[in-house]
C-alpha cells in the first residue's frame, strides 16, 4: 500500500478547530511523531480575544480591495496576514522605539540603512502550517538596535506592534541569540510588501507567526505577553519549532522529517 502525505494546512482551516481538537488534528495534518524525550507539544492557551487591540498607524493607506495585501499561495514562498490591509507607504513609514530605553528614536528606512549595519543571512522560514519556504533576508541585529536606544536594565521583553494591528510579544535575550534578524531586504531587493515591508523580524527556530511583519513600533517593556495568535488561537506562546514533518515549497513540498528547532539541513 503506498504511504499517503498531507498537504500543508491552511491557518483558515486551523481556525476551525479548537483547543485539543486544533493540536491534535495539526499533529496528523503534519505527520507529526514527537518521541518521549522530545520537546513537549506546544502549551495549550486560552482562546479569548484581548480587550483592545493596537489601532493600525497612519502609514496603512486607503485603497481599492483588490490593492489589499492577503493570503495568498504564491509558488515557492506564501504569504500570511492576520487579516487583509493596505500596503505602507515606505517613504511615510516609520519604525518607533520606546519604552524602557534611555534613548527613544524614531527611524525612516533610509536612517536605518544608513545608521545600522547591514547583516545577510540565508534562512528558511518554518511556518506552524508545515509549509516552509528559505530566502536571503538582510537586515540589522538586535544590538546595533540597542546601541542606539540602550534599553534600561529593568527591560526583558520587547513588544512589537504593527501597520495592521498585529502584535508579537519576544524576550530580549532570543533577539539577542546569533540569527535573529530586523529584515527590511529579501533576495537582494527591499522587503517586498507582500512579505512583510517595510520591517520584518526573522527568527529561524521559531515558527512563522513569531516573526512579525510590517513592523511600525518597537515598545521595551519589564514584563512578557501573548502575541496575536497565542491570544486568538491555541498556539504556544513561545512559537518553538517542534519535531515531525516539514513541507518545503522549494522542494516540491515533499515531506521532510524534522527534529524541531532552526531548519538547517535544506
Amino acid at each position: 500500500m503506498s504511504k499517503r502525505y498531507e498537504e500543508p494546512v491552511s491557518r483558515r482551516r486551523l481556525l476551525r478547530y479548537g483547543g485539543l481538537g486544533l493540536l491534535s488534528w495539526l499533529a496528523a495534518a503534519c505527520g507529526l511523531r514527537v518521541p518521549p524525550t522530545a520537546t513537549p507539544a506546544p502549551t495549550l492557551v486560552p482562546t479569548s480575544r484581548p480587550t483592545a487591540v493596537p489601532p493600525p498607524t497612519p502609514t496603512a493607506r486607503r485603497v481599492a480591495p483588490s490593492e489589499l495585501l492577503h493570503n495568498e499561495n504564491r509558488p515557492g514562498f506564501y504569504i500570511r496576514y492576520a487579516k487583509p490591509f493596505p500596503p505602507p507607504e515606505v517613504d511615510a513609514w516609520r519604525l518607533s522605539v520606546e519604552g524602557l530605553v534611555a534613548e527613544p528614536i524614531t527611524l525612516s528606512l533610509t536612517e536605518i540603512e544608513q545608521r545600522l549595519s547591514l547583516v545577510s543571512q540565508v534562512s528558511r522560514m518554518k511556518c506552524v502550517e508545515c509549509w516552509s519556504a528559505k530566502a536571503e533576508w538582510g537586515g540589522f541585529t538586535y544590538q546595533a538596535l540597542a546601541e542606539l536606544a540602550r534599553p534600561l536594565p529593568e527591560a526583558t521583553h520587547v513588544h512589537l506592534q504593527c501597520i495592521d494591528g498585529y502584535w508579537e510579544v519576544l524576550p530580549i535575550e532570543g533577539l539577542a541569540r546569533p540569527r535573529a534578524l530586523f529584515a527590511y531586504r529579501m533576495n537582494g531587493e527591499r522587503l517586498p510588501a507582500p512579505y512583510g515591508s517595510p520591517l520584518r523580524l526573522i527568527v529561524p527556530w521559531l515558527y512563522g507567526y513569531k516573526g512579525a511583519k510590517a513592523i511600525a513600533k518597537l515598545e521595551f517593556k519589564a514584563e512578557t505577553g501573548r502575541g496575536y495568535w497565542s491570544t486568538v488561537a491555541a498556539y504556544s506562546p513561545e512559537g518553538r519549532i517542534q519535531a515531525g514533518f516539514d513541507y518545503p515549497l522549494d522542494l516540491d513540498k515533499k515531506p521532510h522529517q524534522i527534529e524541531g528547532g532552526e531548519i538547517t539541513d535544506y
